[in-house]
């Protein structure tokens, strides 16, 4: 499958979530750095200290790992991941267990807050935490600092309420969009650059025929608590349909690249979404899998795209829990996941 970090992040999840110890062979093996790097290794130590998991095999490096989870807790907890590392996909793999503690959890992440190939920290506001609202559970993530390649240095806080179970999902219906969100940001750079990313995603969407836009611009000096280490910028749009469905598409800035254009790229990549008439986001449809599989019931997902990412996810999820799926549709194109969900339940008396 994927052959990368999800793997890893998803089957410490659910081992931590349901119990069940896993072993983890050739990690990261297609990978032109394989084994544990810093953002894995945080990964995997952050989800052991919230499961007191005992773990073998877990260095820098490491190509294989076994872990073994016990009991689930609650509290306050800090992570730095030390360098850039993305510190959403930390909190991709901790988010499951969380909703089975028996309180409260409130977690600090310390690394990229934007990072190429990672849910920026405004996809896992905006749009994965309130889809994951429809489930029953409870959370909210928040920003406060940025963090860029190289430096990182931003933090991201996430409070989480656990839940006895989850419900499953039917998300089929795209629904008609009703508004357009967005944030474009940039630190130790001039207002120019985020005003560029605005004005190129805007000129798109106008052009398309959509009127109900707002996209704040965010544009931090040095001096500001919340700017960078390093420059950086980039943009985040969102759309809310009728149906209550959330879509999104990102870019960071690029060197030498016209800040225009990137915000055009990034709306016409969002629309592009829309002409499928699917309803789920191409980059949610896999984050939910996990979630789905440990619903109680069954959940139908229509997603935009099906990527090797949501396969390599459903994969895992009937190795470690057993489920059934079906899939229709074919690699690269929309498709509807029908995921029989094990109906986890989390066993506290506090939950």
């Amino acid at each position: 499958m994927e052959g990368g970090g999800q793997i890893l992040r998803v089957s410490v999840a659910l081992s931590a979530a349901t119990g069940k110890p896993v072993k983890i062979i050739n990690i990261r093996s297609k990978r032109t750095r394989p084994g544990l790097q810093p953002q894995h290794f945080v990964a995997v130590k952050a989800v052991a200290q919230i499961s007191n998991a005992e773990v073998k095999g877990l260095q820098l490096g490491s190509k294989e790992l076994e872990f073994v989870p016990h009991q689930l807790r609650e509290g306050d907890f800090f992570f730095d991941i030390g360098t850039a590392g993305s510190t959403t996909l930390v909190l991709q793999a901790l988010m499951p267990s969380l909703a089975y503690t028996p309180g409260e959890v409130t977690i600090r992440v310390k690394g990229g807050t934007n990072n190429p190939f990672a849910p920026p920290v405004e996809f896992m506001q905006c749009v994965l935490v309130p889809t994951l609202k429809r489930l029953g559970y409870e959370a909210s993530v928040g920003m406060t600092k940025r963090g860029f390649y190289p430096k990182g240095g931003g933090i991201i806080k996430a409070i989480s309420k656990p839940i006895r179970r989850l419900s499953p999902l039917t998300l089929t219906d795209l629904g008609r969009v009703i508004k357009i969100r967005g944030f474009s940001f940039s630190s130790r750079l001039p207002p120019s650059v985020t005003e560029g990313l605005t004005s190129g995603a805007e000129a798109v969407l106008r052009r398309a025929g959509y009127q109900d836009i707002s996209i704040e611009n965010e544009s931090r000096k040095s001096w500001e608590s919340q700017c960078a280490l390093n420059e950086g910028s980039g943009i985040f749009l969102f759309a809310e349909t009728t149906s209550g469905m959330l879509f999104a598409n990102d870019a960071l800035g690029r060197k030498g690249a016209s800040d225009q254009k990137t915000g055009m790229d990034v709306a016409e990549g969002l629309l592009s979404q829309f002409s499928t008439g699917a309803a789920v986001d191409l980059h949610l449809a896999d984050q939910l899998i996990v979630w789905a599989a440990m619903a109680d019931g069954v959940s139908v997902l229509r997603t935009t795209q099906l990527t090797l990412h949501t396969v390599t996810c459903l994969e895992i999820s009937k190795k470690i829990l057993g489920i059934e799926f079906q899939i229709e549709g074919r690699e690269g194109e929309p498709a509807t996941i029908r995921i029989e969900g094990k109906g986890i339940k989390n066993l506290s008396t506090l939950a």
